[in-house]
């Protein structure tokens, strides 16, 4: 008989420093109910599987890992489904190893909630952005000042900000299949895993931190594969290419704001390029008019000034 319920999806890899903070903050989880721990290691170079190892012999019934000996992301894997074909947990909470949780009751309030709420398909909550190594805080990931439903829409325009991924919490069997537009990005699955959760049910939005998100750990996807600009608009081809899908896949009932989301992806990437005017002309005009007053100096400065707008930007200005 399976009594677990609820899975813990973990993917690591070169996160020795790290490892140990995620596995801790799932052992302190003070629950009502049995959850395992999944740990996907993807061929890690360092001492990330030996630590594992330590947990794995310390709890054999909770910690369930896999440690490979080839690199899979490498291959174009999913690396995050090869834990969900094999959760035995009615849901999926999401934590990758870098990233660790700070609520002892996190798991169970995400619990209550969709147990109390069957039409809910994902359940979020705000986060914590960290430096990886003094844990500083950089800014905070809060899509709403009030608990709340968010709309398919809202996920769509946020795109990766509309959660930090270990806030991710929701029903097994809804991710089990996937579409065809998670095969553009195989490589990173928060954003599109939460439209395709959203348009399988509702999105509920906790207004608590309750985990944090590492920035700038060498092993994470984000150093590895958007460290130049030429990786930048691969990605953001990409993300077109997928949104394009979501599009065609919901018979473009979300043309509206996918289109828009589109153009500010880009507006983005141009900016950060320094291709100013480019960014404020043609079809990006509407998106640039639209801007804040503070976003608009903030690039103006970009522009002359950069050293200032940097500063403004790591300040806690709200720039």
């Amino acid at each position: 008989m399976n009594d677990i319920l609820v899975s813990i999806n973990c993917i690591t890899y070169n996160q020795e420093h790290y490892i140990r903070d995620a596995i801790e903050s799932f052992l302190m989880q003070k629950t009502n109910f049995k959850y395992e721990i999944l740990i996907h290691d993807d061929a890690s170079t360092d001492r990330t599987p030996e630590i594992i190892r330590e947990y794995e012999h310390k709890y054999p019934d909770i910690i369930k890992p896999i440690y490979q000996t080839e690199n899979q992301y490498s291959k174009k894997v999913q690396v995050d489904k090869l834990n969900i074909e094999r959760a035995r947990g009615k849901y999926i909470a999401v934590c990758e190893g870098d990233d660790y949780w700070i609520d002892p009751t996190k798991l169970q309030k995400q619990v209550d909630f969709m147990e109390s709420h069957p039409d809910c398909s994902l359940c979020i909550h705000a986060g914590y952005i960290v430096s990886a190594k003094e844990k500083k805080i950089l800014r905070k990931n809060r899509p709403s000042k009030t608990s709340r439903y968010m709309s398919v829409e809202e996920i769509i325009k946020l795109g990766g900000d509309f959660c930090v991924t270990s806030a991710m919490f929701y029903r097994t069997e809804l991710d089990r299949t996937r579409p065809a537009f998670f095969q553009h990005l195989p490589d990173i699955t928060d954003y599109h895993l939460g439209i395709n959760l959203a348009l399988q049910g509702s999105v509920y939005y906790m207004d608590e931190f309750l985990s944090v998100y590492r920035r700038g750990d060498q092993g994470s996807w984000t150093i590895r594969n958007m460290s130049t600009f030429n990786r930048k608009r691969q990605h953001n081809e990409k993300l077109a290419r997928m949104l394009d899908d979501i599009n065609q896949y919901t018979n473009f009932t979300y043309d509206k704001v996918i289109e828009k989301t589109k153009k500010n992806n880009e507006v983005t990437l141009l900016l950060e390029e320094r291709k100013f005017n480019e960014a404020k002309s043609g079809v990006y005009k509407e998106i640039y008019a639209n801007f804040g007053m503070k976003k608009k100096i903030i690039i103006t400065l970009d522009k002359y000034v950069p050293s200032i707008a940097n500063y403004l930007r790591s300040s806690k200005r709200g720039y």
